[in-house]
C-alpha cells in the first residue's frame, strides 16, 4: 500500500510517500516558506535530490507541485491514483480522539474544536487536510494524532490539582505529545528484542528541540512529561520545561510585559537558548563548553540534571524499568548528552558501554553486558509509523474487522 504522509506547518510542509508492503520510502521532502516569496522545495526521490524554487502561495498549490514532481518526468509515480491513502499528523486531539481515525466532517469539526489546546499546530494540520482533500477528494485520509499515544495515562498521572471544575469545563489536563514517536521506538525496541511489549518496561526518551519523556508499561503510555500543551517538562531548546508557575505573575509584574509576551519568552526565549544566551543547538552549546563558556556549561547539566530525575521517577512510577531508549536529534547523535544523564545511575542497575556510546550510529545496545537496564540508541521514525496507522485505518474500513493493537505495529524488519 503506497502512502502519502504529509505534516503541515503554518508556512511549510514536510512529506513523505512509503511502501508500506516493502517497508521503503519513495520520496519526502519538505517545502519552506509557502505564502512567501523564495518558496522552496527540498525533494528526495531514491537516490536523486532536487532542490528547486517554486511558486506556492497556499498548502494547496504546495502539495500540487509535489506530485507535479513525484508524477513528472524520473518521478516515483505514473499517477497520483496510485496513493492509495494519505496520512496527516495532527498535533492535539484532546480527549476526544484517542486512536488515529479516518477523516470526516465530524472529525474535522473535532480537529477545530482542539484550536484552543493547540493554537499554533491544529490550524496547519487543518490546512493540509483541506488542501489534500481539495486535490484528491477520492483518496482517503487518516489523521493520526500526537495525543492518541498517551489517552492510556490514568487520572492520577494527567489531572492537574487544580479546581476540577476547570478540567471539566475546559479540558485542562495533561495531554502528551510526540505520541508517534515514543509509540515507534518502543515497538521496534520489541521487535529488536523478539520479546513481546505487553511485559516490558521501557522509558523513551524524545530528545530534539523539543523534548519528552514517556513512561510505557506494557505496551501503553503511562505517564508523560509534556502536559496541557508541549511547554511542559524537560528543559528543551527554546522551551522552558517545567518551572514554578508563579514566575509567570512575578515577571509580569516586574518585567510589566503581557501575556502573550510571557507566552512567547517561555516557548521561544527559554530552554537551552535561555540559560546559555548562545544557541538552542545542542552542537554550539558542545562547542562553548569545549571553550569553558561557563552558561554553555550550565545549559548542558540542567538539561541532563532534569532529565535524569524525569528518568527516576517513571521507573519509581512503572515499579522498575527494563530499558531506557534515547531517540530524535540529540538523542541519536549526542554520546555526551547520554553519558551525562546516565552518571550515578547504578542504583538502577544501569551500566552505560562508553565506547559503545561514543560510537553508536543507528540501532545500537550503548549498555554493558553486566546492566539490569538496557540502554538504546534507536532511530526515530515518525512518519513510517503515521502510514502504519494510516494503513491499518484503511484496512479496518475495507475489512470491518476491528482493529488490534499488534494492526498498527509499525511496518518494519
Amino acid at each position: 500500500m503506497i502512502i502519502l504522509v504529509v505534516n503541515c506547518g503554518s508556512s511549510s510542509l514536510k512529506f513523505e510517500l512509503i511502501d508500506t508492503e516493502s517497508f521503503s520510502k519513495l520520496a519526502g521532502g519538505i517545502i519552506d516558506r509557502i505564502g512567501q516569496e523564495g518558496s522552496l522545495i527540498n525533494l528526495r526521490m531514491g537516490q536523486d535530490k532536487i532542490s528547486s524554487p517554486i511558486q506556492a502561495s497556499n498548502h494547496k498549490e504546495a502539495i500540487s507541485d509535489v506530485f507535479q514532481f513525484l508524477t513528472g518526468e524520473g518521478g516515483v509515480l505514473k499517477s497520483p491514483d496510485e496513493v492509495h491513502g494519505i496520512g496527516h499528523r495532527v498535533v492535539h486531539g484532546g480527549e476526544k480522539f484517542q486512536s488515529a481515525t479516518l477523516i470526516t466532517g465530524e472529525v474535522l469539526k473535532g480537529i477545530q474544536d482542539c484550536i484552543g489546546l493547540a493554537p499554533l499546530h491544529n490550524p496547519a494540520n487543518l490546512m493540509g487536510i483541506d488542501a489534500c482533500r481539495a486535490l484528491f477528494p477520492s483518496t482517503p485520509q487518516v489523521a493520526v494524532f500526537d495525543t492518541a499515544f498517551h489517552h492510556t495515562i490514568p487520572p492520577e498521572a494527567y489531572t492537574y490539582a487544580i479546581p476540577y471544575d476547570l478540567y471539566l469545563k475546559y479540558g485542562i489536563r495533561r495531554y502528551g505529545f510526540h505520541g508517534t514517536s515514543h509509540k515507534f521506538v518502543s515497538w521496534r525496541l520489541a521487535q529488536i528484542k523478539k520479546k513481546k511489549i505487553e511485559e516490558m518496561k521501557i522509558i523513551s526518551c524524545h530528545l530534539g528541540n523539543g523534548c519528552s519523556i514517556t513512561a510505557i508499561k506494557n505496551g501503553i503510555s503511562t505517564d508523560t512529561s509534556m502536559g496541557m500543551t508541549p511547554l511542559e517538562g524537560l528543559v528543551m531548546g527554546t522551551r522552558s520545561g517545567d518551572l514554578d508557575p508563579a514566575i509567570i505573575t512575578f515577571l509580569i509584574e516586574k518585567e510589566n510585559v503581557s501575556f502573550a509576551e510571557i507566552d512567547f519568552l517561555l516557548n521561544r526565549r527559554s530552554g537551552l537558548l535561555g540559560i546559555s544566551g548562545r544557541s538552542n543547538d545542542m552542537r554550539d552549546l558542545m562547542e562553548g563548553a569545549e571553550n569553558n563558556d561557563k552558561l554553555s556549561i550550565l545549559a548542558l547539566n540542567v538539561f541532563c540534571y532534569r532529565l535524569k530525575k524525569y528518568i527516576g521517577s517513571y521507573a519509581a512510577a512503572m515499579g522498575g524499568v527494563d530499558d531506557i531508549i534515547f531517540t530524535a536529534g540529540i538523542g541519536e547523535n549526542c554520546p555526551w548528552v547520554r553519558k551525562k544523564t546516565m552518571e550515578n545511575m547504578d542504583f538502577l542497575g544501569v551500566s552505560i558501554d562508553e565506547s559503545l556510546n561514543e560510537s553508536a550510529s543507528g540501532e545500537t545496545l550503548i549498555s554493558t553486558p553486566s546492566s539490569k537496564v538496557g540502554l538504546w540508541v534507536i532511530p526515530t521514525n515518525e512518519e513510517l509509523m503515521i502510514a502504519t496507522e494510516t494503513k491499518a485505518i484503511l484496512e479496518e474500513k475495507a475489512t470491518g474487522k476491528p482493529l488490534s493493537q499488534t494492526d498498527s505495529e509499525p511496518a518494519i524488519r
